[in-house]
Formats: structure tokens, C-alpha cells, sequence
């Protein structure tokens, strides 16, 4: 069955291994999840729990917002997901879950916000290959052939310049190598999505071997 939790992002630094091998790995903050709700097929259609992380500034939140964080007996939270595939009979609204749902060795998978590039040509955005560099060319960076004469327009899902980053991406199979219950932390090998402060989803990993 699934597990997740919900965190922020505080950077990256390294580990050593018992071995003697240094493990690069990003530093997630993860104060212990609020369930809000319990969804099952009866009332929802489908089973899920619903998790809060992160309280929210009671001026910052609407009437709905707070009749449904009192229902768990906490204050409305800012950042607000849905795990599906977990065993709805551990879990019941104001239940708190915590960073030591995971173990060492656990895999997972982390979906956050990647980082916003700006407006970037093809070459960074799509790793297209540049034409020479030397004096007679007149063609060093630009996105290369439009496509064929015969349909007169540019087909839908062409590779070319635009807003690069700024999307929702998934990093999967990532190991955790450490889990600090006392300071609600877990340190996760490699590099995941996002800025520093960034929001982080990380569930059990969907294709583990």
C-alpha cells in the first residue's frame, strides 16, 4: 500500500555511508500531516486521504476553508494533497502522520515544482544540436526547419523557444538513506524537483523493484 507525506525542501549536502561512501542527498522538512478527510467510494467515488502540511495565517483563509480544518480539530492549512492506494483503516481525520512512516532503504517517488528558466531558445530547452560556429554561417542557435511546404502552418507540439520550467515533476525510485523523527526530517539520495522552500509530495515509489 501507499505512504506519503507531505514537506519543504531546506537544500542538499552529503552523507557518509557505513561503508565509507559519500551520498549525495537533499534534505526535506516534513512537520508531521494533518488527515483532513478520509474519502471512500460509498460518499466519493474512490478511497484517498486527504493531508494538510504547513498552518495557514487565519486572515489568509475562507469560511469553507476553516469549517473543514475544525471537522480534524486543527487550524487551515496552506498546502493541501491527496494520497490514493493507502490502507484507509490506518488512518482517521486529525490523525497526525509523520516522517517515521518511512525507514532507511524505503523507495519513493517526489513530486514538487521544477525551477522557472524564463524564456529560453531551443537549444536549452529542448537540447537541440547548434549549427557551426564558424564565420560563414549564418545559423548558430536558431530552432532549425519549421517542417514540410505542403500544409502551409506549423504543427501543434513543435519543439521551439518558450517558457521553460515552472512544472510539475515526478523523480522516481529515489532512496531515503536517513529519517530524523526528532527533528522531522528525511534525507532522500540525489537531487528532486524545485527550489529551496519548495513544496514536496513523496509517496512510495510506484515501480520500486
Amino acid at each position: 500500500m501507499t505512504k506519503g507525506i507531505l514537506g519543504r525542501k531546506i537544500g542538499m549536502t552529503q552523507v557518509f555511508a557505513e561503508n565509507g561512501e559519500l551520498i549525495p542527498v537533499t534534505v526535506v522538512e516534513a512537520a508531521p500531516n494533518v488527515v483532513l478527510q478520509v474519502k471512500s467510494v460509498e460518499a466519493d467515488g474512490y478511497e484517498a486521504i486527504q493531508v494538510g502540511f504547513e498552518t495557514k495565517r487565519e486572515k489568509l483563509s475562507n469560511k469553507p476553508e476553516k469549517g473543514h480544518a475544525e471537522k480534524a480539530k486543527t487550524a487551515p492549512k496552506r498546502f493541501v494533497r491527496e494520497f490514493r492506494e493507502v490502507n484507509l483503516g490506518e488512518y482517521e481525520v486529525g490523525q497526525e502522520v509523520q516522517v517515521n512512516i518511512f525507514a532507511e532503504g524505503d523507495m519513493v517517488d517526489v513530486t514538487g515544482i521544477s525551477k522557472g528558466k524564463g524564456f529560453q531558445g531551443a537549444i536549452k530547452r529542448h537540447g537541440q544540436s547548434r549549427g557551426p560556429m564558424a564565420h560563414g554561417s549564418r545559423y548558430h542557435r536558431r530552432p532549425g526547419s519549421m517542417g514540410p511546404v505542403a500544409p502551409n502552418r506549423v504543427f501543434k507540439g513543435k519543439l521551439l523557444p518558450g517558457r521553460m520550467g515552472g512544472e510539475q515533476i515526478t523523480v522516481q525510485n529515489l532512496q531515503i538513506v536517513r529519517v530524523d523523527a526528532d527533528r522531522n526530517l528525511l534525507l532522500i539520495k540525489g537531487n528532486v524537483p524545485g527550489a529551496r522552500k519548495a513544496l514536496l509530495k513523496i509517496k512510495s515509489a510506484v515501480k520500486a523493484k
